[in-house]
């Protein structure tokens, strides 16, 4: 053990990889439903989210990425000042969204080698629960208010690529169909 790290817990580390779920699948458009029960399982599933988001490369996940229709995320994203932001919410609801609009990269893990500039606000907040199903509030500005947005939208059902227009879009399109992946618009089914 490293000098000056005895008694910290990183978190994934008694977590196990769970398999992603691909642009397709049907858990990744269903609304996840409120977590109701804060025990052991739940816990559980926040280390094996942890796990999975380090093992892939992500900045943020939510638990219907990994087949799992609850409202849960986990993050680890630094902001535009590189200030690092590591957590988890429960329950969470994205309820402020302001700011100027900026149009940057990304991507997402279950739509793997699409990226494309989507606009999101420069601030966000969402507000839950923690593991003990204690009220928490995460402020985040600029990328990591972008990962709020991200990681919110997807417990609702959304993706990043809900989000595009005109060429973007178009080009976002044709990237998932050449890589077999099938996406489902909810507006026009």
């Amino acid at each position: 053990m490293a000098p000056g790290t005895a008694g910290i817990r990183i978190p994934g580390s008694s977590g196990g990889v769970r398999p992603l779920r691909l642009l397709g699948d049907p858990v990744l458009r269903t609304a996840c439903a409120p977590v109701t029960v804060f025990d052991g399982e739940l816990l559980r599933l926040v280390e094996d989210m942890f796990a999975t988001m380090y093992a892939e490369g992500g900045v943020g996940l939510a638990a219907n990425q990994i087949g799992v229709p609850l409202r849960v995320f986990v993050y680890d994203c630094p902001d535009d000042e590189d200030v690092r932001h590591l957590g988890s919410i429960v329950n969470p609801v994205l309820t402020e969204v302001d700011g100027v609009v900026v149009t940057g990269e990304e991507g997402c893990l279950s739509v793997p080698g699409v990226r494309a500039g989507t606009p999101r606000f420069d601030r966000a907040v969402v507000e839950g629960l923690d593991l003990t199903g204690r009220p928490l509030r995460i402020e985040g500005t600029g990328f990591f208010a972008r990962c709020l947005q991200h990681e919110a939208g997807h417990l609702d059902g959304g993706l990043f690529l809900d989000h595009l227009t005109g060429l973007r879009r178009r080009r976002a399109l044709r990237a998932t169909r050449r890589r077999g992946l099938t996406f489902a618009d909810p507006v026009s089914g």
